[in-house]
């Protein structure tokens, strides 16, 4: 099967919630990557229990005429922190701060993370043998997946693009592979998908 996860449009920061919606800007980027997908042919769609997540999933589910149908397991590490700011800008504000949240700081279990990641998301794998499933998720959820397909050390190692597109093979044997990462050209300025 083929599991694809697209990171969500950017939220507006928050100092009230660490559940924020879209922004306008994540708004158009949600609308974009599902006029990006609306060729490909997509069983199932997953979104994290997360405001923006499902807000980001929600314009490619109505026109594809599926529900979204929501999986805790893929939640991203920073529920329960009370505030929500976006990691490029937290980077630009505080490079000491984000540098540690990237290194599994600030209370992070990036093990236990990415261990919960993984249970959710074979889950939906073992779910859909032989389908194409789209679950619209996180940076941090994309990179511990990645990291364990990779066969890496659980970490938080690249930075997946807002309403960026990941995609992975999932063999019945158990195999994992990378088919691409970072895929972005519905963002591009001329695209004319609108």
């Amino acid at each position: 099967m083929e599991l694809i996860l697209i990171r969500h449009g950017l939220p507006v920061r928050s100092a009230e919630t660490d559940d924020p919606h879209l922004s306008d800007e994540g708004h158009d980027q949600a609308r974009r990557v599902a006029r990006w997908l609306a060729g490909e042919k997509i069983d199932a769609v997953y979104a994290s229990t997360m405001t923006r997540a499902r807000q980001t999933a929600e314009p490619f589910a109505a026109a594809a005429g599926h529900e979204v149908r929501t999986k805790e397991g893929i939640v991203e590490f920073d529920k329960g922190s009370g505030a929500y700011v976006p990691m490029e800008q937290l980077k630009r504000e505080d490079y000491a701060a984000w540098r540690a949240m990237a290194e599994g700081g600030h209370g992070i279990d990036v093990p236990l993370f990415q261990k919960t990641v993984v249970e959710a998301l074979e889950e939906v794998i073992a779910d859909h043998s032989g389908q194409r499933v789209a679950v619209f998720c996180h940076g941090g959820v994309i990179n511990v997946w990645t990291a364990h397909v990779l066969r890496m050390e659980p970490r938080l190692f690249f930075e997946p693009v807002y309403t960026s597109i990941h995609r992975f093979m999932a063999a019945r044997g158990g195999q994992r592979n990378v088919l691409s990462l970072n895929e972005t050209p519905h963002l591009h300025p001329h695209f004319e998908g609108l």
